[in-house]
């Protein structure tokens, strides 16, 4: 038995690699440093989806603008009782309430449904009336249309474009292979959808970025960081934005968003000594990880400069999990549909530990 299923090959793919050695991953035969910063979410969703819906069209641009204003309907479901919830959650009872399916135009609207509702849920709690969305532009450019109510620069349209692409696929993390196993049983792609949602909201898979504010608020200015650093590892606090249960090296997901991070500040007024300050937060983070857990690896993931750039582009920190669902959605229904033509109903087996019964005398 492997504890946490580590080591064990559980399927087939041609989506995507992590090689956690060499700080390495590969999307649909794509270096990431290929796709990030180069490739659109619409094209970068549709070389996921390749060979897995026909006909596929060559640009999914326009079908997922009018699957976004399609879905944009269900938001007339958010009430009080929603409001009273956190985003991922009101985002999730939403999306809930699209049909099952394993079409084309269900995959679009469940792909549509995190950035429309995400937005939605965002205004709505701030007391902000729901923008609808706008077909004549990107995925990317009209999420952030939609959350703030103002077209976005081209600065940022490809700053969260770069982070979509980023986190579209990531081998079998939690929410895929939960996506993968309901997709196993038949249920349709928004039950498979679904369950990823639940599996990504958890603080120690999609839950995770952010925390990373939280601690650069509290550590407030770089001299303070060893400081607090070292009590939030004597408290036994796990340090978010460290370490992964892949990866031996520096995530490499790290350096595609650090990059994005800095092209969006240059030249704006979007925290320009924010950067500079999570720099020094994480330079010092890795020097007292190094020396208090030298046998362990653990370097800058994902999460850190996740966590960086989706505040530069005004998403508050509750709805950040939300933002990783936008991009993650598309992995989540290729690896369904994979795992529904290829594969088998996912069933692994375990061991019994518990009391045996009494045999009579």
């Amino acid at each position: 038995m492997s504890e946490g299923l580590e080591g064990v090959v559980a399927a087939n793919t041609v989506l995507s690699e992590v090689d956690g050695q060499a700080g390495r991953l590969i999307i649909r035969g794509h270096d990431l440093d290929e796709l990030a910063g180069r490739a659109t979410f619409e094209q970068v969703t549709r070389l996921l989806w390749d060979g897995f819906f026909e006909p596929l069209p060559q640009d999914l641009a326009p079908a997922l603008a009018a699957a976004r204003a399609e879905v944009f309907a269900e938001v007339s479901a958010l009430d009080s009782g929603l409001l009273d919830r956190t985003p991922i959650e009101g985002m999730r009872a939403l999306t809930a309430r699209l049909a099952d399916g394993d079409s084309l135009a269900t995959a679009l609207r469940l792909t549509a449904a995190p950035a429309v509702f995400t937005a939605a849920m965002v205004r709505a709690l701030a007391g902000e009336a729901p923008v609808r969305p706008d077909p004549s532009l990107s995925h990317a450019a009209d999420a952030l249309r939609m959350l703030r109510g103002k077209a976005p620069s081209e600065a940022e349209t490809a700053a969260l474009d770069t982070y979509l692409v980023t986190v579209s696929d990531h081998g079998l993390n939690a929410s895929t292979f939960t996506a993968r196993v309901i997709a196993s049983t038949q249920a349709g792609l928004a039950s498979a959808v679904l369950g990823g949602i639940s599996a990504l909201k958890g603080p120690l898979h999609g839950g995770a970025p952010g925390p990373v504010i939280d601690m650069l608020d509290g550590i407030g200015r770089p001299a303070n960081a060893r400081a607090w650093i070292e009590g939030a590892l004597d408290r036994g606090d796990r340090l978010m934005g460290f370490g992964h249960r892949v990866y031996r090296v520096r995530d490499p997901r790290a350096d595609a968003l650090k990059a994005a991070v800095r092209k969006l500040t240059e030249g704006s007024n979007a925290a320009p000594g924010r950067l500079a300050f999570a720099e020094a937060v994480e330079a010092a983070a890795l020097v007292i990880l190094k020396e208090r857990k030298p046998d362990r690896a653990l370097d800058t993931n994902v999460e850190f400069y996740t966590a960086l750039l989706l505040e530069a582009l005004a998403y508050p920190p509750n709805a950040f999990t939300c933002v990783f669902a936008t991009g993650r959605v598309a992995g989540w229904i290729a690896h369904a549909r994979e795992q529904v033509m290829g594969g088998r109903l996912i069933r692994p087996a375990s061991n019994y530990v518990g009391p045996w019964p009494k045999k009579a005398a």
